[in-house]
Formats: structure tokens, C-alpha cells, sequence
């Protein structure tokens, strides 16, 4: 079992911002180095306990997807080497677990694509026949496929808040119409290439989340992490079956625990702090990460 890293502590770059995963370091002006831990969050609350290796193997899927996404839209990454930027004593903590990245503008909505019904949007159909202002057929059930993929934004939250779900249109009055229907359709076209391949791999790709900046020149990329269990719904194809929550290679697992946690003899709310995750649940998660990205990659 790898040494965890619940939080990076490197002294020779500036600290930009800490996240509920990663921590971003200033490289001059024009770079970032991202450093990612091995927390966990759930119901967007910070696990106290690291899942080992989670990190490494998050920016092991990422860069796997950044490569296979290749041509539809210009990302973040520089293609140098994150440990020639740290000291020889912060190379332990960068090693494995880095992208040193492209300093952009985030856009201040991220681009959910849904491809099957569930989470919050199968909340939002039963309640509205819609999802994000997108209306669907009628009688669809829980893990249906939906009959094309949809764009369904949300706002950025702040730490310990939740991100909200909004309509495109809604999203285009923050970004303007041009450049939300350019992040529409090409947030549709990267979920559709990486849905059509996992699927070749027997994994079924429900949802996904990116985020986007523009550069000094306002071209458009994709940055922080792509398509890991961390931002999408991931489903082993064999035991899919629409009508329930299928299994999943995502922190389902954890959120699952949590539903049924008790704190001081009462349901655990969802706000921190968080009840501590037993062993068997952290090695169940981090066998689950490891499992999704040996089966992609096979």
C-alpha cells in the first residue's frame, strides 16, 4: 500500500488555492502545478481519512483521457516534466501525482454532460420531466439511457457548498450565448468520444464533468482533470441494469457508507466534519479506483 498524502506542503512555489483534492502551485506567471492528494470528498465534504494511491492513479486516468480526447480541443497541459520545477525535497510529494498546466481564466460554470439519468438529474426529471431546463420523455426510469446526451450546467461552488445545477440559458447569460453553445457542443462531442471507448472496454460512462478556461488569447481548453471517478459516473457494463442505482467504479461506494453513518445515534447531516471512514471502506475505495483505470486501460 502507497504512503497517502493528505495534503501537499511544498515551500518553494506559492500556494494558490487549496481545493477539496488538489492543491495548485504558482510556476511564474504562466504556469500551474497541480498537485493532487489522495482526499476523498463526498456530498462535497472532505473525508478525514486519505484513500492511498488515489491521487497518483487520478492523474494517471487524466492523462490517459487528456491523450485520447486529442484534436477536439486544446487543453491544459504543457508537456514538461512537474519535477523540474520543485526541490529535490518536494519531489516525493510531486512524483506520480503532478501536471504542470497552462495558467488560464476558469470559466465560472462547469459543463456537465449526461448520457444517462441519475444522480441529481434523475432527482430533477421525477420532479419536473426535465433536467436543467433539457425535457426528456416521459416514463423514463432510474440508469436509462438517454436518448442522446445532454448539456446540463452547473455554478461553481465555493469550498463546502454545492454546485447548483442551472439551464443553458441561465449559463449563457454568464458566459455569453457564443461561448456557452461552443462549450455545449464541444463538452458533448468529448463525453460522446470517451462514452463510445469506455464502452469498448465494458464501462459505461453515465455523466462527467469538465471545466474550462481561455488563454491570453481567449482560445478555449480544457483543464483541470478529465473523465476520472472523482468527476464521472462510472458503471461496469455487465451489472448495468436500468430501474436502480447500478454498481459503480466511483466514490458511490463511499457515499453509500455515508447514507447510513450515524453521528452521536443520529443520521450524519452531509456537513463536516464528516464520520471517520472505517479501514475496509478506504481499501474498498481505492480498490475500486485502481479497478476502473486497469480495466480502461487494458
Amino acid at each position: 500500500m502507497p504512503q497517502a498524502l493528505l495534503q501537499s506542503s511544498l515551500t518553494s512555489l506559492p500556494l494558490l488555492g487549496r481545493g477539496k483534492v488538489r492543491e495548485n502551485y504558482a510556476v511564474g506567471e504562466d504556469r500551474i502545478l497541480m498537485v493532487a492528494s489522495d482526499r476523498l470528498s463526498a456530498f462535497d465534504v472532505i473525508m478525514g481519512e486519505p484513500i492511498p494511491g488515489k491521487g497518483a492513479l487520478l492523474t494517471r486516468m487524466a492523462l490517459f483521457w487528456f491523450d485520447k480526447l486529442q484534436g477536439i480541443v486544446p487543453n491544459h497541459l504543457t508537456g514538461e516534466d512537474p519535477l523540474s520545477v520543485v526541490t529535490a525535497a518536494e519531489r516525493e510529494q510531486v512524483e506520480g501525482r503532478s501536471m504542470l498546466v497552462k495558467r488560464l481564466s476558469p470559466l465560472p460554470i462547469e459543463a456537465v454532460v449526461r448520457g444517462y439519468l441519475a444522480g441529481s438529474g434523475w432527482a430533477e426529471y421525477q420532479h419536473s420531466g426535465s433536467v436543467c431546463g433539457v425535457a426528456l420523455p416521459a416514463g423514463l426510469r432510474n440508469a436509462d439511457k438517454l436518448p442522446a446526451p445532454i448539456f446540463t450546467p452547473a455554478t461553481k461552488a465555493e469550498m463546502g457548498d454545492h454546485d447548483e445545477n442551472i439551464s443553458f440559458e441561465q449559463a449563457a447569460a454568464l458566459i455569453g450565448s457564443d461561448l456557452a453553445t461552443r462549450l455545449r457542443d464541444i463538452s458533448i462531442q468529448l463525453y460522446q468520444r470517451a462514452a463510445d471507448f469506455a464502452l469498448t472496454q465494458g464501462i459505461i460512462i453515465a455523466d462527467t464533468k469538465f471545466e474550462f478556461g481561455l488563454d491570453a488569447d481567449g482560445t478555449l481548453t480544457l483543464m483541470d482533470e478529465v473523465l476520472t471517478p472523482d468527476s464521472s459516473r462510472y458503471w461496469p457494463v455487465e451489472s448495468y441494469a436500468p430501474g436502480s442505482n447500478p454498481p459503480s467504479y466511483d466514490k458511490q461506494f463511499v457515499r453509500d457508507w455515508l447514507e447510513q453513518a450515524t453521528v452521536d445515534g443520529l443520521p450524519w447531516g452531509k456537513t463536516a466534519p464528516a464520520p471517520a471512514l472505517p479501514p475496509e471502506v478506504v481499501a474498498r475505495t481505492a480498490q475500486k479506483y485502481e479497478e476502473a483505470l486497469q480495466r480502461l486501460t487494458a
